[in-house]
């Protein structure tokens, strides 16, 4: 495991770049096995995810090569095989090989997935979207077993109860090449579901309105990779380091951004009382004066990201007066990090699911740990803001999510290093 150690206090000032979406490449890349052509995903985030799908596609030999911000994956010679426990249980995101497998072999083999521990996250949904396709679903062993008939899988209407991210990418993969037509209803509208479509119509799939509630997909025989595709950048990062700018920065400029997937956060940081000036792929984050608290309540796509309401929680810390709320709506139970942040002076509490956060003065460096991706970029925030050495435990989930982040940050001048975590 791996420790991130923060020397704190320090005001951070530069610019930062962000990388290629996290959502998008754990999603695009089991869906390059869809193509029968060699694919090149460009804008791909170093992050351990990516390893880790990397992984998981050598094990059906599958070739894939990651070099700078470029990773080339050859399907060519895929053969079916059964993803069963071990990577699979180290990200959420493996449940794409379903719909990705089903869509390209007519059957997969999956074990259940792992992932943050932020609450339940049932896959019923996808089974769902799977089933109605046609195909058998059976649960064996604690791995998820799926078969289409044998006349193949077949287009449907598919409403889902609440517009999971999740379960749209995965019914659009396994869909794509069935006979028909399927209509997603209630479909989810994350920026992540277009790039999705994106990527596959460019290899040949018909998808049509990805972005919006309902999504209709005309099956095709096979699918080929012809031109790269660039993923978009990471909505979840540029809102962290925003976040971190509005806390402890001192002018930070942050690149390669789509400021449309980011207006309900906007919004609410700058009701907060950040300045923020905009040019056409950029943000400019001024030195923060008095900022003020306020109510956050997250929801789907266009609304306040959950992946944000803990990055965001040290900004609410930082206002001068009042009391700041949180409500997340997706995972109520997302709230691991409230008793790490206690542990470093945050004047922050938890009753009935429901975040209550009052201004705290100054934060003290301690022993934290990082239960999952957004706590650990909370964690990592609030060890920049406090005095003395912050150790987080479990950085590895900080590495998960968040692409090249010990150089970014120590190109703003933080005092930061990543390292093994001592044997106990």
């Amino acid at each position: 495991m791996k420790q991130m150690i923060i020397h704190g206090g320090k005001p951070l000032q530069g610019d930062v770049w962000i990388g290629g979406a996290k959502n998008s490449t754990v999603a695009l890349i089991p869906a390059s096995i869809l193509s029968r052509t060699p694919v090149t995903l460009e804008g791909v985030p170093k992050i351990a995810d990516v390893d880790n799908l990397m992984d998981l596609l050598s094990e059906m030999d599958v070739v894939s090569d990651f070099h700078n911000t470029t990773l080339r994956i050859n399907p060519e010679h895929i053969k079916m095989s059964p993803l069963p426990s071990g990577k699979i249980k180290s990200l959420r995101a493996s449940y794409y090989f379903m719909g990705a497998l089903l869509g390209r072999f007519g059957k997969a083999v999956v074990g259940f997935p792992g992932g943050d521990d932020i609450g339940p996250r049932p896959i019923d949904q996808h089974i769902k979207g799977f089933e109605a396709l046609g195909a058998c679903v059976k649960n064996e062993n604690d791995q998820i077993k799926i078969t289409s008939p044998a006349e193949g899988l077949h287009g449907a209407t598919i409403h889902l109860a609440m517009p999971s991210v999740g379960a749209t990418m995965n019914i659009i993969m396994a869909s794509v090449t069935a006979k028909g037509q399927t209509i997603i209803d209630n479909a989810a509208k994350e920026p992540e579901i277009i790039d999705l479509a994106t990527f596959l119509n460019n290899m040949g799939a018909i998808i049509r309105g990805a972005g919006t509630d309902s999504i209709r997909i005309e099956g095709v025989k096979q699918l080929q990779a012809k031109t790269p595709h660039t993923i978009i950048p990471d909505r979840i990062e540029a809102g962290t380091y925003i976040s971190l700018a509005g806390c402890i920065g001192n002018g930070i400029c942050i690149h390669n951004i789509i400021e449309e997937h980011l207006d309900s956060y906007l919004a609410k940081v700058e009701e907060m009382g950040v300045v923020i000036d905009a040019t056409e792929d950029s943000l400019y984050v001024y030195p923060a004066g008095d900022l003020k608290m306020t109510q956050i309540r997250t929801s789907s796509y266009p609304g306040f990201a959950t992946d944000l309401q803990q990055p965001v929680t040290p900004l609410l810390l930082s206002a001068k007066s009042g009391e700041g709320v949180i409500i997340d709506q997706i995972y109520p139970k997302r709230i691991g990090h409230i008793e790490q942040l206690r542990k470093m002076g945050a004047d922050i509490k938890v009753e009935d699911n429901i975040i209550l956060i009052h201004p705290t003065a100054k934060l003290h460096g301690t022993k934290v740990s990082a239960g999952e991706i957004r706590a650990g970029a909370c964690l990592m925030i609030a060890g920049l803001m406090a005095d003395g050495e912050t150790i987080i435990d479990n950085a590895d989930n900080i590495l998960r999510g968040y692409d090249r982040v010990q150089e970014k940050l120590r190109l703003l001048g933080a005092d930061v290093k990543i390292q093994d975590a001592p044997n106990k």
